[in-house]
């Protein structure tokens, strides 16, 4: 019997958090992952296909954010129960100047928004903060044909225009050979702060793709 009880102890002990694997807790994490995409890179591997207006060749996007995300330092929450409102259509068409569409602006409040315990407004109030509050190296910008480069420059670039960064706090990403985001972690107040483990993932290529601005 006391064998039983110990088992159902044990059982709900641990039963909220294995429910929790999604629908967390919203307000309870530890740090925020801003998510730096080069969209011309995007836009070859994915977003041509798409037809996604992001890639209108009279658009001028560089580095957009694809989001910011709150973080444990291990682990992430995603789709949390939140008792605020949705955006409205307006709020994230305000977004896609920096986000590349109201699209993503929406997936990002469903996805990572609703675990942050702000409004909507607030939210991507941080998120606009996140974004201008970090210098974007001009010379991605002036990128004129497909280049070749190790990812470890394009981290190096950032340290570079980033005083108050530093290398665990900075981590770059690949995909499919492509240069892919540029991930950097900062905290609630949105100072630099080191990576989880799960996060500081830097790609290792010597050669990644990188694409010129259209």
């Amino acid at each position: 019997m006391r064998l039983l009880s110990l088992s159902l102890l044990m059982l709900f002990a641990f039963a909220p958090r294995v429910a929790q694997a999604e629908g967390e807790v919203t307000g309870e994490f530890d740090y925020y992952v801003l998510a730096l995409s080069w969209s011309p890179n995007w836009c070859a591997l994915e977003g041509d296909a798409r037809r996604s207006p992001q890639c209108d060749v009279e658009e001028d996007h560089g580095w957009i954010m694809h989001g910011l995300w709150p973080q444990f330092h291990r682990g992430f929450p995603s789709n949390c129960q939140t008792s605020q409102r949705p955006p409205s259509r307006s709020m994230t068409a305000e977004m896609a100047d920096i986000m590349g569409t109201s699209g993503l602006a929406w997936y990002q409040w469903k996805k990572h928004g609703s675990c942050t315990g702000l409004s909507a407004a607030a939210y991507y109030k941080t998120a606009r903060a996140a974004y201008e509050a970090v210098e974007r190296p001009a010379v991605f910008r002036k990128v004129k044909n497909d280049i070749r480069l190790p990812a470890s420059v394009v981290e190096e670039a950032f340290l570079k225009s980033n005083a108050g960064m530093e290398p665990d706090g900075v981590t770059v990403t690949c995909k499919s050979g492509y240069i892919q985001e540029v991930r950097i972690c900062l905290s609630k107040d949105l100072t630099p702060v080191p990576c989880g483990r799960d996060v500081v993932k830097d790609c290792a290529l010597d050669n990644a793709l990188f694409t010129p601005i259209r």
